[in-house]
């Protein structure tokens, strides 16, 4: 089954729908520095560059679903929640507009968790609604990636819909029963590389693993306020589009506590205090290591890993699409359930 991306980013949700049998025919992705890791890891895609404002649904292909994440830094709860008033969240109305004009069987959305805040209420109803206006039945739930073996707690809203003819009646892949720890992502990677001066990218053949360096520098004040180091048997903090506040390998012994909103590096033990290289946020974000990021600045790669969808996560998600899609062609019509509008929206958090 052929899909379109938009927001592609680097291709995390792309390579777990690729995993699950779909084939991403074209993309669409705004950002200069991820271009040339899509187009090496993606070569027979064909990658569009403009911003999604100014492409023509014309000339995008017919698919037989879109996929995508609308930039989330405008209902982010560490950012200024601006939501729907920021031109980045109304950019969620550009993924409707195409969606409204290629008509896709199914299409999937995903956000931030901060898309539900209250503040946010009305305006993530209208969007949900702005889908179900459009021809599909829709449906969201904020999932925790953590519970679909990819190892970090990750909260995400999934917004998945199928046009309404299809009369579809779908339901989010149960969670896993075992969590996956940091141990089996990244308990065999050997010692990575510091980044060069100015925290610039090392010579990929000088790196024992692609993209395994880490930044270096200092700790700001916000991240010191809290432990920043997951255990051996734990799963990772969620991976962040910043290496500054790239988690501390499990390796080093939990921070101490001085007082509220204070804490340090363990006396004695400071230096095995180090940031999670590319390649380890990287895993911990369920990419193979043959997924590749070009980058020169190391902060590319870490933004790269950060902002994409786990891969794991997207392949869970795309299979229970197929099986959906599947299903839904070995049912006679009149066995087809069929379903109201807004009855059809439904929440169920994982």
């Amino acid at each position: 089954m052929k899909i379109v991306s938009l927001f592609t980013g680097a291709g995390g949700l792309d390579l777990g729908f690729e995993q699950a049998g779909f084939k991403t025919i074209w993309a669409n992705e705004f950002d200069q520095s991820i271009w040339d890791t899509f187009q090496f890891n993606f070569p027979d895609t064909t990658l569009v560059t403009n911003s999604i404002v100014n492409v023509d649904s014309a000339s995008i292909p017919d698919a037989d679903g879109i996929i995508g994440g609308p930039p989330c830094q405008s209902w982010s709860e560490a950012g200024a929640g601006r939501g729907i008033n920021d031109e980045r969240g109304k950019l969620f109305y550009e993924y409707v507009r195409v969606l409204k004009d290629k008509k896709p069987k199914f299409f999937l959305a995903e956000n931030v968790s901060g898309i539900l805040l209250p503040r946010h209420k009305t305006a993530f109803n209208a969007i949900i609604h702005s889908f179900n206006s459009i021809g599909y039945n829709v449906w969201w739930s904020l999932l925790n990636a953590s519970n679909y073996s990819v190892p970090q707690d990750r909260k995400r809203v999934i917004i998945i819909g199928f046009r309404k003819d299809l009369n579809i009646n779908y339901l989010y892949p149960s969670p896993s029963l075992r969590i996956k720890p940091l141990r089996e992502s990244i308990g065999d990677m050997p010692e990575p590389l510091p980044a060069l001066e100015s925290n610039k990218a090392n010579n990929p053949a000088s790196l024992a693993i692609p993209n395994h360096e880490y930044m270096t520098g200092g700790f700001s004040s916000i991240y010191m306020s809290r432990n920043r180091v997951r255990a051996w048997d734990e799963v990772s903090f969620t991976i962040q589009a910043g290496g500054r506040h790239a988690p501390i390998h499990p390796s080093a012994p939990k921070m101490k506590f001085i007082e509220q909103n204070v804490r340090i590096f363990k006396p004695g033990h400071e230096h095995k205090y180090r940031r999670l290289s590319v390649r380890e946020c990287a895993r911990i974000q369920t990419f193979p290591d043959n997924f590749i990021f070009m980058y020169n600045k190391i902060a590319d790669g870490y933004k790269m890993v950060g902002n994409a969808v786990p891969v794991e996560l997207a392949r869970v998600l795309a299979c229970s699409i197929k099986h959906a899609l599947q299903k839904r062609t070995n049912v006679q019509d009149s066995e087809m359930i069929l379903s109201e509008p807004m009855q059809s929206v439904s929440m169920r958090q994982a």
